[in-house]
């Protein structure tokens, strides 16, 4: 039961604070943008890095295939990308950018383990079939959900809400 209550809250927040970046006065589509990218260079960065070079595992029981590399390569490509996409916008100064990068990428991280434990526990190996092959719907998401939320709050604390 805790499993379906933190399961709902874990979603509808995630989703909840994309909508709340978006609505962000005169920048929010940017930081919508910045995060989604920067999510997504994150997982890919982690998987590729880590299937080429990953020999230290991050958390070999709840994720096996996951890496300290790939954890190091998916930081620098969503700092890297939230640097770039947010350069001389007018929106976040440079280190804000790189805070915001960084942000993404350790909630991302926590999303991706989170989601796994959450499949250790109820003892499933996708969380869905909708897209055979990549473990459901919710694989392709996790980190999103998480770097959501943190990316909003970081953009709070810097004063842009």
């Amino acid at each position: 039961m805790g499993s379906t209550v933190l399961g709902v809250a874990w979603i509808g927040l995630g989703l909840g604070h994309l909508l709340l970046l978006r609505d962000l006065p005169e920048h929010g589509r940017l930081a919508l943008f910045t995060v989604l990218l920067a999510v997504f260079a994150n997982d890919t960065a982690a998987y590729l890095v880590g299937r080429l070079v990953g020999r230290h595992k991050l958390a070999p029981a709840l994720s096996p295939g996951k890496t300290w590399e790939g954890f190091f390569a998916g930081t620098v490509a969503a700092v890297a990308v939230a640097f770039f996409a947010l350069y001389d916008q007018g929106f976040l100064s440079i280190p804000e950018s790189l805070a915001l990068g960084a942000a993404v990428a350790l909630a991302g991280a926590a999303g991706d383990l989170f989601e796994s434990a959450l499949k250790r526990d109820l003892q499933v190996k996708d969380s869905g079939r909708l897209l055979g092959g990549h473990g459901g719907m919710l694989d392709r998401i996790d980190a999103l959900l998480f770097a959501s939320v943190a990316a909003y709050y970081v953009v709070l604390a810097f004063g842009y809400a």
